[in-house]
């Protein structure tokens, strides 16, 4: 039996290819995916734990707890503390640690890193170990500044240059005084790092006099550990706590592996869909060539080869047929990861420098994949024949499915698509999360209770395709016909491009809605033309709003500026506006009071005021930062959304009892209204920063919607990966159903039907079957997206549903050329068969 399953993988080599090629694909992804994650967290990790040489033992701050209406001020690390730490026994040097945003613009005013990785920090003394010199001399005073090498190559600054940067809105143009290289986290990310001397760097980050963390540096001889336990005894417990380099070096590492866990889950999701998708191409392909050497297997039987000893020789077949396609799928796998790292380089993303990882661990799985998938899918159709009885099977008794299978498959997927859309609108009635869950679990019901009933669907949906196949005469009728003539070999090439489909479709109409949701919430929530804010969503300096104000042509501006305080026993923000302008700025949907702020009176949004009780009329007691207690009267509740939401009152309330101010964003409306010219007059009057973003309604709207566009886009790349599975799974079914009909080809030939009939009638019936599945897939994809979008108007008040039928059209043209191009080749083949050899096949 061993041989004989080796002698059938060499026989049919070409039928088989189609299947190692979908089997291939999938596992490429996935082995690619664990390479190129692999590589990049290695390399991240190595650099990081070079950034930790020169701490051995760090000191931060022991952060307090509020209690009641009290704020319980957090401790701070002060010049005598640094101090004390340089003089504990085992140290051998301290240095004092101050950091924040610092957004550095290159040559033509664009941000150099993006957002959050772009960071500046403290020179210490005359050199610091941290950030040993390239070039030019430690940065002094508040004009001088030090940048890191990576951002001066890509910005191209030099030292002696001017560099315009900004800390929290107004720019400072200070001059480089020295390059140096780092191994810090951000700056192998791609971010940016500029250093200051320590004076000038607490004054711009706000914290005079203090340090956000003490790094001390062991003397020789003193491990980590014993520092620590020295350092614990001499630093008071409520003031500090100590962390060693090495737990450092492993928090980071453990960031680092969470931060690419989410792009190796998305990656790994194509391939999972691409395996899926496969998995029906190989339950055919072996379906088929099962059917094919029914005879062959039933004489096995007749002369003693037991149920088992069959069905082991299929599975031996896929077991061949999956080592190879995992081999050669871990090659590719190997070239994608290194491609993926190169394209990296491409897209201006820096990456540490680091050899290409292939673990033990990718091995096994490409090869678990590539050989398990293909033996579960060969095991059903293994399974099968090996049920047949000899006798039956060589009088081909079995080639039709029984009444009573198909009863049972047919009752079994409608139990399967009444439970998936049973429960998929059950979810639809829950609110926010808690349908997420049943939604999920509702849609894999209703795609297994359709992939189910395919066959009994196929018939009826194929056969209103009758009138326009009768245009092409015979090759029309026919095309119909074989399409329907085996319902479940269609349903599973069908089914490949479904899901694809399905997904795809459903994910643009949930966008679509979306966006049409949220360009409704920032017209009807916004009376302001422009919102500015800054590009890490740190605070913005109350400067800003004073220069917006002061710019020819607008007309009124309000800061929204967040200001922490205890209300009964909690931690909240307040938002502090102008009252003057903040009608004119808002237009918010009043439920019950009216839309006011003054120094004594607030307007909440609904949710706050339903989760604390409060209406119109309500008062509450405000405790604020620096320990003073306010009586506010709430004026109006009004209805929140993603763009104005909270407890908003005068500013004037609440900027005395901040320390530090800062504006989370400035509302600004001009008197032309939103126009590029405004736009740039605007930017300039900031001094056209690189960290300050200028944006308008539908701006703001993008921004909002960003998240949505970037998943649609990668489902889009998930679409084309399904698309070429599922091609090679239409070539594969019609190159042997071409093989299964060679005999009635040749008597149609015989008869009068010429080649360009045979080649109209295999594509004909290939673009039916792929349409099949292209209507199946975008019916599913839409009701799953109006589903979805049910569950998410209970917290988008403005969602409504947005059909994109420009894009279905689109899918469906796309789907009729999957149908075509797979149709290529099986149609050539059947047009050149030989006549007579045909006829007289078996």
């Amino acid at each position: 039996m061993f041989r004989t399953a080796l002698r059938n993988v060499l026989a049919h080599k070409a039928r088989l290819l189609m299947t190692v090629l979908a089997v291939m694909l999938g596992v490429a992804f996935v082995s690619g995916t664990l390479v190129f994650t692999n590589t990049i967290s290695d390399a991240y990790q190595t650099s990081s734990s070079k950034g930790f040489d020169q701490v051995d033992v760090a000191v931060k701050p022991e952060y307090a707890e509020d209690e009641g209406d009290e704020f319980s001020k957090d401790p701070e690390l002060t010049q005598p503390l640094l101090e004390k730490a340089a003089k504990a026994p085992g140290a051998a040097s301290a240095i004092g640690v101050v950091s924040g945003f610092t957004a550095i613009a290159d040559k033509d005013d664009k941000l150099v890193g993006g957002g959050f990785q772009s960071q500046g920090g403290n020179y210490w003394g005359d050199k610091d170990p941290r950030y040993p010199l390239k070039s030019g001399k430690a940065p002094a005073g508040p004009n001088e500044v030090a940048i890191d090498a990576e951002t001066a190559e890509r910005a191209g600054y030099k030292v002696g240059d001017t560099v315009r940067l900004s800390i929290d809105g107004p720019v400072l143009t200070p001059t480089i005084t020295a390059i140096f290289t780092t191994d810090d986290g951000n700056v192998a990310a791609g971010g940016s790092l500029a250093v200051f001397d320590t004076a000038t760097a607490q004054q711009l980050f706000h914290k005079t006099g203090t340090y956000d963390e003490i790094d001390v540096k062991a003397a020789p001889g003193t491990s980590q550990t014993t520092l620590q336990a020295n350092l614990d005894k001499i630093l008071p417990k409520d003031l500090a706590f100590t962390t060693t380099g090495q737990e450092l070096a492993d928090d980071q590492v453990a960031m680092i592996e969470a931060s690419m866990s989410g792009l190796k889950t998305g990656l790994l999701v194509f391939a999972g869909i691409a395996l899926f998708v496969g998995t029906f191409i190989i339950a055919n392909t072996f379906t088929m060539l099962v059917a094919q050497r029914t005879r062959e297997l039933a004489l096995l039987r007749a002369v003693g080869a037991s149920r088992k000893q069959v069905t082991r020789s299929v599975l031996l077949e896929a077991f061949v047929v999956g080592a190879v396609a995992a081999v050669t799928g871990l090659i590719a796998g190997i070239g994608i990861g290194a491609g993926l790292r190169g394209l990296m380089g491409t897209l201006d993303a820096t990456v540490p420098a680091g050899p290409l990882v292939i673990t033990p661990g990718t091995v096994g799985t490409a090869f678990a994949v590539g050989i398990l998938i293909t033996m579960l899918a060969a095991w059903l159709p293994g399974r099968r024949a090996a049920k047949i009885p000899p006798v039956a099977a060589m009088s081909s008794v079995h080639a039709q499915a029984t009444t009573r299978s198909l009863v049972l498959r047919n009752t079994l997927g409608a139990l399967f698509a009444a439970a998936g859309v049973t429960v998929v609108l059950y979810a639809t009635t829950l609110n926010g999360t808690d349908g997420q869950a049943p939604m999920g679990f509702g849609a894999v019901l209703l795609i297994i209770g359709v992939f189910i009933l395919t066959p009994l669907l196929s018939r009826p949906l194929i056969a209103s395709a009758a009138p326009v196949l009768r245009v092409f005469g015979v090759s029309g009728k026919l095309a119909r016909q074989n399409s329907v003539r085996n319902p479940r070999r269609t349903a599973a090439t069908a089914s490949a491009l479904m899901i694809g489909l399905t997904l795809i479709t459903g994910m643009t109409v949930m966008a679509g809605s979306l966006q049409k949701s949220i360009d409704k919430m920032a017209t009807s929530a916004l009376k302001a033309d422009y919102v500015v804010s800054m590009a890490n969503f740190n605070d913005l300096s109350p400067d800003v709003e004073k220069k917006l104000a002061k710019t020819d042509g607008v007309t009124a501006t309000s800061p929204m500026r967040n200001a922490s305080a205890r209300i009964e026993g909690e931690t909240e923000y307040v938002t502090g506006v102008t009252a003057a302008t903040i009608n004119d700025l808002t237009d918010v949907k009043v439920d019950d009071g009216v839309f006011k702020v003054s120094r004594t009176q607030a307007t909440v949004d609904d949710k706050t005021a339903k989760d604390r009780g409060w209406k119109a009329g309500s008062t509450f007691s405000v405790s604020y930062e620096d320990g003073k207690k306010q009586r506010l009267t709430v004026a109006g509740v009004y209805q929140g959304n993603e763009m104005i939401s909270g407890i908003l009152l005068d500013a004037a309330a609440v900027t005395p009892h901040q320390t530090d101010p800062g504006d989370m964003q400035v509302l600004v409306k001009t008197s032309g209204g939103p126009s590029d010219a405004t736009k740039d007059r605007l930017e300039k009057a900031l001094g056209n920063n690189p960290a300050i973003k200028v944006h308008d309604k539908k701006d703001v709207s993008n921004e909002i919607a960003q998240m949505f566009t970037l998943m649609l886009n990668m489902l889009y790349g998930l679409l084309a990966m399904a698309v070429i599975v599922a091609v090679l799974g239409v070539i594969n079914t019609l190159a042997m159903s071409v093989f299964e009909r060679s005999q009635e080809i040749g008597m149609l030939r015989a008869i009068g039907l010429d080649r360009k009939g045979i080649k109209r009638m295999v594509r004909l019936e290939s673009l039916v079957i792929s349409l099949f599945g292209g209507v199946l897939g975008v019916g599913l994809g839409v009701f799953f997206g109006w589903a979805a979008g049910e569950l998410m108007s209970s917290s988008v008040a403005t969602y409504e549903l947005v059909l994109p039928w420009e894009r279905m059209g689109v899918f469906l043209l796309l789907a009729a050329a999957v149908g075509v191009l797979a149709a290529l080749w099986p149609a050539r083949r059947a047009a050149r068969l030989n006549m007579l050899t045909a006829i007289k096949s078996e």
